[in-house]
């Protein structure tokens, strides 16, 4: 297969309208590795017998673009679980910045809690920002994605293709495609509505019940288990929890306007989300989080624990490492030097009387030079 024949090159117009795409020609890149994967998948799955312009394959072709782009993030994500550590481990110094510049609100104030706050940030080598970076990146995947389905429909009325290796032809396919036969891929909620498609309208609205779902889920299961008893009393820790009752309603309004391919996409990708997190969960969890307890009571069971650098060893290993450090803990106790109390003048005073031996009696000679006549008391 050629899947480099007949690519067009980047056009700054749209199909449709022929007007200037700004948003389009920025994207170009991206949907044209879109289109890329695509119709690779799309190659496969028809190599192995399927229809080339059945629903089910253009599905799977979807869920193959799921995958390569997720894998290709995992890199991105162990970063951003990294960071979420460092972050959790700074909290306590971040919290000492803010109550100290509490309550001030003039301009230098904030300046300096602003640089403090960053040179904390770069002294261990974390930000926020670091955080959301798989789901950053991931974002224009999706609205290149969004803007290759939502043209399909447009493009195969007039006969053209996509802007890379998505020709008229495998336009045509994917629009004449559809999902056990009742709901086009490239059919939103509301066309379907409009057209009386109640077995779409169906097909959609349990993708977005579903979707929500498995975000509201995969979101419960961070803020319930993967949490330090720290980090459960911080602002951060209201805020997700807020968050995750508000996002239901976002996906809720994404899910009436997006494309059934769109939808479907954005369902497979937050299952690998779940699965993803539940795995990191259990085999990386936080410490001290709930999960953290949950994974070492299944380790003793198989008669293992974690050590001081976080492998796990056998009991008896870790057994021994806990009694050395034990006995460095008591070694360097017994060599510091001892803490003396704080002692008053007047109790010091007290003190230094009490040590000072008494005075012994002073010889008469040392006074006079000479011993006492005795000869003159005799007479």
């Amino acid at each position: 297969m050629d899947l480099l024949a007949s690519v067009p090159s980047p056009s700054p117009t749209d199909a449709a309208g022929g007007g200037f795409d700004l948003f389009g020609i920025i994207l170009w890149p991206l949907k044209w590795l879109v289109e890329l994967i695509l119709v690779a998948w799309h190659w496969v799955f028809t190599s192995l017998g399927l229809p080339p312009a059945d629903g089910i394959t253009w599905v799977l072709a979807i869920v193959g673009l799921v995958v390569v782009v997720r894998a290709a993030l995992i890199p991105l994500f162990v970063k951003q679980i990294k960071s979420q550590r460092k972050m959790m481990e700074i909290a306590p110094e971040l919290r000492k910045i803010q109550d100290k510049y509490r309550g001030k609100k003039d301009q230098l104030s904030r300046e300096a809690m602003s640089r403090e706050t960053m040179a904390l940030y770069k002294k261990h080598g974390t930000s926020p920002v670091s955080g959301c970076l798989p789901l950053l990146v991931q974002m224009p995947v999706f609205f290149s994605l969004y803007s290759v389905l939502s043209s399909v429909k447009t493009n195969a009325e007039l006969g053209l293709g996509g802007v890379g290796v998505l020709g008229p032809e495998l336009t045509k396919q994917f629009y004449d495609a559809s999902l056990f036969g009742v709901a086009s891929l490239h059919e939103t909620l509301i066309d379907a509505w409009n057209t009386g498609n109640t077995p779409a309208v169906a097909i959609l609205v349990v993708l977005v019940v579903l979707m929500i779902a498995s975000q509201f889920f995969t979101q419960l299961q961070i803020i319930s288990k993967n949490l330090s008893p720290e980090a459960k009393t911080g602002q951060a820790y209201q805020m997700q929890r807020i968050m995750l009752w508000i996002l239901p309603f976002a996906f809720v309004f994404s899910g009436v306007f997006f494309p059934l391919g769109v939808v479907l996409y954005w369902f497979t990708s937050n299952i690998w989300t779940m699965v993803q997190q539940f795995i990191v969960i259990r085999e990386m969890p936080t410490p001290g989080s709930e999960a953290a307890k949950q994974r070492e009571e299944r380790l003793a069971r198989k008669g293992k624990a974690i050590d001081s650098s976080g492998k796990i060893v056998t009991m008896e290993k870790y057994q021994a490492e806990q009694q050395r450090l034990l006995e460095e803990a008591e070694k360097a106790k017994a060599a510091a030097p001892k803490r003396e109390q704080p002692m008053s003048k007047q109790r010091a005073k007290k003190q230094g009387q009490r040590q000072t031996p008494p005075s012994r009696p002073q010889n008469p000679r040392s006074d006079t030079g000479a011993a006492p006549d005795s000869s003159s008391e005799n007479k």
